[in-house]
């Protein structure tokens, strides 16, 4: 797993595994036969990178933050809530929102491929498809969670859900204090893509600052 290698400068990277590898020769021979524009890939892929994911996940939680009534319906079918925000698509037909709370830290893994959420969070990092974090996730939850450099107290609960090709997950972090009379797109750029997996925390706005 990734997150093991102690060298490597971001504890997140990776070094491309065989499929990588593998879709980078195909893209190449591709884009020499003329059969590729990689322009139009690159765009492709900025606009899930940064337009698309994880921004559009990031309004749902911040509106969540800011809209009981929201958040109230989006733990009760996320699918409908999303869809009428026009998040919807391929991998993203068949939602369900989870909370974290002071008990309960919630994190989403799919154990049998790599099903994840793209309308809302985007294209899915290399560690989510790794063979490691879907093994390890599952039966030492906290561990991982160290590895990301989460540390959670010890009568905090984790829940590991695994995604399916029939439902996928969005965890709704904790808001962070020091964000009271935020607003909307203020809160958004607190939200990161790891944290709307379960991997990552969404930290104060002190602890982002020091």
């Amino acid at each position: 797993m990734p997150h093991d290698h102690d060298d490597h400068d971001h504890p997140h990277s990776l070094l491309p595994g065989d499929p990588v590898l593998r879709i980078k020769a195909l893209e190449t021979l591709l884009t020499k036969k003329g059969l590729v524009d990689p322009q139009a890939l690159d765009a492709i892929i900025d606009t899930y990178e940064n337009k698309i994911g994880p921004r559009n996940g990031a309004h749902v939680v911040a509106k969540a933050w800011l809209e009981p009534a929201f958040r109230a319906a989006l733990l009760e079918d996320a699918t409908k809530v999303v869809s009428e925000l026009g998040y919807y698509g391929r991998q993203g037909e068949h939602m369900v929102a989870v909370q974290n709370t002071d008990t309960v830290h919630n994190m989403v893994v799919c154990t049998l491929c790599s099903c994840y959420p793209w309308p809302l969070l985007g294209i899915p990092p290399t560690w989510y498809k790794s063979d490691a974090y879907r093994a390890r996730a599952v039966r030492e939850p906290r561990k991982v969670l160290a590895d990301f450099g989460v540390a959670l107290p010890a009568d905090r609960a984790v829940r590991v859900w695994d995604s399916t090709a029939e439902v996928r997950y969005l965890v709704i972090p904790q808001r962070p204090k020091g964000t009271d009379g935020w607003d909307e797109e203020a809160l958004m750029d607190l939200v990161t893509r790891d944290s709307m997996i379960g991997t990552g925390l969404v930290h104060s706005p002190e602890a982002r600052t020091t």
